[in-house]
This record gives C-alpha cells, sequence and structure tokens, in this order.
C-alpha cells in the first residue's frame, strides 16, 4: 500500500469518527498496536495527532508513532468513565509500544478490592504490592483492576462510582465519625445499616464496571428491581432505579480534560471560543445567543440560542448568568469551552466568574467584552482566577469579530419571536 493511499485513507476514517467518547487504537502495517487512548471527542482526539498537535505538546516521538500508523480502530462508549476503563483493559491487553515504551510498570496504578469481610477498594501502584503490609492474606491480589497511568483520574473516577455503588473506605472497621457515612458514600456495613449480602452485591457491581461489563450489571439492576416490586418492596425497588438511572447517566465531566476537549486546544489554535449575547426591548421578549468560533473561525453548526426564562424585565448581567449555567449543563454532548467571552462589562465578568467558580470549572478561561468610549474597539475585562492565553485575549479582530456575530444572532432571534408575538 502506498504511502499516499495510507494518508488517504486514514484521513477518510478521522473525517467519520464522531464527536462522542470512546477509546482508539493505532496500528502498524502487520496489525500490530502501537498505542491506545481514550477520548471525550473520537474524532478530535485523533485529528490532534495528525494535525501535528500532538508532536508540538509531546514531542517527535508522537510523529513517529503517526508515521508508523496504518490502520485506526474505536471503539464508542456511553461516557468518559467507560472509556478510561476501556483503555487500561485494552494496554493490559496489548501492551502498545508507545503506551509502554521508556515507562516502569512500577509507575502504573490499580484499582484493587481487598478480601475483608466487608471488601475495601483501594487505588495503589505496582510498588505497594511489594510492601509487606500489603502481602498481608486481607489483600487479594487476584481482583485488581489495571494499568493505569493516571492516579488523578482513578481518584475522580472512584469518586463517581462510589455514588453509584456505596462502600466502607476506612481501614477502621467502625463508622463512628465517618463523613462519608453521613454523606451516603459509605453504605455503614460496621452500624448494620446494610446487610453483607446487599454490600457484597455493590462490591460485585463495581468489580464488573471496572472489568467494562455495564451491560450486565443494568440487566441484574432491572431484574432486581422487578422482584422487589413484585414483593411490593417499593422502597427497595426506589434504590435500585436510581442505581439504574444513575449507572445510565453518569456524570463524568471532572474527567474531561483540555486534551480531550470537543476540538483540539495547542497555545491559542484551534481553541474553541464561545461568546454571548443578550438582546430585548424594554425587557420583553428576552432572548439570548451563543456562538462558537474555532481557530479564529465561526463553527455555525454549534451556535445556540436561548428564551431567557426565570429572569423578569430589565436584568442583562440575571440573564446571562442564566443562559451559562444552562449552557455549561451540556458539557457532555455540546463539548467544553476553552473561552467564554459575554458580551457585558465587569458586572457580567463577575458573574461568570461567580458561576465558574461554584461550578468548578476552574481551567475554563473568562473575558467580558463591551465597547470603548469611542466605539472604534473593544474593552476586555479579564478575570485573573479563569486565564485566557494571550493568543486569544490579545486578538481584538477575533473578539470584535465574536461579539458581533453574537450580537447579530441574538437579534435575528430577539426580532423573529417578537415577530410572532405580534402576530399573536
Amino acid at each position: 500500500m502506498s504511502e499516499k493511499t495510507v494518508a488517504e485513507i486514514i484521513e477518510k476514517t478521522v473525517k467519520e469518527l464522531p464527536h462522542k467518547p470512546g477509546v482508539y487504537r493505532f496500528l502498524d502495517e502487520n496489525g500490530m498496536v502501537l498505542y491506545v487512548g481514550k477520548a471525550t471527542s473520537l474524532r478530535s482526539r485523533v485529528q490532534q495527532y495528525f494535525s501535528g498537535q500532538e508532536e508540538k505538546s509531546r514531542g517527535p516521538r508522537m510523529r513517529q508513532l503517526v508515521e508508523a500508523t496504518t490502520e485506526i480502530i474505536t471503539i464508542q462508549t456511553d461516557s468518559v468513565l467507560e472509556a478510561l476503563v476501556l483503555e487500561a483493559e485494552l494496554i493490559k491487553r496489548h501492551r502498545p509500544k508507545y503506551n509502554i515504551d521508556g515507562k516502569d510498570d512500577k509507575s502504573y496504578s490499580y484499582f484493587v478490592i481487598t478480601k475483608e469481610e466487608f471488601p475495601r477498594v483501594l487505588i495503589l501502584r505496582q510498588t505497594d504490592f511489594e510492601k509487606e503490609m500489603y502481602q498481608a492474606r486481607e489483600y487479594k491480589r487476584g481482583n485488581t483492576f489495571g494499568p493505569y497511568t493516571s492516579q488523578e483520574q482513578m481518584r475522580t473516577a472512584l469518586k463517581i462510582i462510589r455514588k453509584i455503588f456505596p462502600f466502607h473506605a476506612r481501614a477502621e472497621h467502625s463508622e463512628k465519625g465517618c463523613l462519608s457515612y453521613q454523606i451516603g458514600l459509605c453504605p455503614g456495613p460496621y452500624d448494620d445499616a446494610i446487610s453483607r449480602t446487599e454490600y457484597m452485591r455493590n462490591i460485585r457491581n463495581i468489580s464488573l464496571f471496572l472489568s467494562g461489563k455495564k451491560k450486565k450489571i443494568l440487566t441484574e439492576l432491572e431484574k432486581e428491581m422487578m422482584e422487589h416490586a413484585e414483593q411490593e418492596s417499593y422502597e427497595e425497588a426506589g434504590r435500585v432505579k436510581k442505581q439504574i438511572y444513575a449507572l445510565t447517566h453518569i456524570n463524568d465531566i471532572a474527567l474531561m480534560s483540555r486534551r480531550d476537549s470537543l476540538l483540539p486546544h495547542i497555545d491559542g489554535v484551534g481553541a474553541r471560543v464561545e461568546c454571548f449575547d443578550i438582546s430585548h426591548i424594554g425587557g420583553q421578549y428576552v432572548v439570548a445567543s451563543m456562538v462558537v468560533f474555532v481557530g479564529g473561525l465561526p463553527h455555525k453548526q454549534a451556535y445556540r440560542k436561548f428564551k431567557i426564562k426565570a429572569v423578569k424585565g430589565i436584568n442583562d448581567v440575571g440573564a446571562m448568568r442564566e443562559v451559562l449555567a444552562r449552557r455549561l449543563n451540556h458539557l457532555r454532548d455540546w463539548g467544553k469551552p476553552d473561552v467564554l467571552v459575554l458580551d457585558g462589562g465587569q458586572g457580567h465578568l463577575n458573574m461568570g466568574q461567580e458561576l465558574l467558580t461554584h461550578l468548578e470549572l476552574s481551567d475554563i478561561g473568562l473575558l467580558a467584552v463591551a465597547k470603548g468610549p469611542t466605539r472604534k474597539k473593544v474593552d476586555v475585562y479579564e478575570s485573573s482566577s479563569f486565564p485566557v492565553v494571550p493568543e486569544i485575549k490579545d486578538d481584538r479582530d477575533l473578539l470584535e469579530s465574536a461579539r458581533e456575530e453574537a450580537h447579530r444572532f441574538a437579534i435575528a432571534y430577539h426580532k423573529q419571536l417578537r415577530a410572532k408575538g405580534y402576530i399573536g
């Protein structure tokens, strides 16, 4: 197969990838797996390799990987959390050259389920297994899941899993003074708040999830819910129903990173910039717009328009807060912005800082823009708590274009609603 043909096939494959979470594998001409990775958006993550962005951020080794790749295989998952679990399983199975070479096995970490009356779920490095305390009988090495490269992501993942399937995490065999027990993350096995049978069911479900068997868990939970309903144990049926819902609506926004965002971002190139504007007449027909620029160009398929619902009258800051809150509730399906630009002044900036702080989204940049006294250029209000790379905050042409486009889009929607209102 010629080099040109391979390049064409790769380009076509990448263009057809979905903007969905999943795992990707790069293969060489012999079918050997060279690299395994996970993504919030398969298309945009894989594009970063073939646009040269990975080489810029991670060095020439990534160029060698790209040059050796002749085939890309992807598996779409329902969530980033499941992609994280599947990535670890595939790395363990294939031991890909570009994942393993140059790394000591002892640098990897694992989930470990202990062998106790009420097992715990731990995060341990390979070196921990060699310590005498972890050679004790209460630690069953067979119940290990990994390897994983990031303990930070593992801790985040375990928090998500524990909210669905609570377990006792302390070494002490007691719930006395345990905050996790008080807030529902620990089911209280040592306080007789849960039977060992029910507790072990949670542990088994965690084990199945870490093995990539979510569908099996859902099948068993649905069967369990029906059994409780037939026995008129409606409280238990409701508890299981909540687990099913949580498992099918996993909130894993905390696992997303800049590298995995919906569209590429390296040093301001390809950054996803979202600009918002409010439009109304005397507090009537209040609407808002969201326009998206990627790499300095409009991305019109990602535009959104909003009717303001909760805020009445003339309150631009309040209306903007409602819109931002609604938009940030769609990080999973709309993607994560690199920068939020608000058409307004210092008051809008203060509100945006408060909202992003409340939502713990410290990795999103924040700017407010408004026409200056001369009306010839925009004034830019910047947040030190949510910084923006210079390539964006200093690009007045981009900010002016985004502001004008948001203004145009908001007015067009406002006129549309107003016309319908008059007709009515």
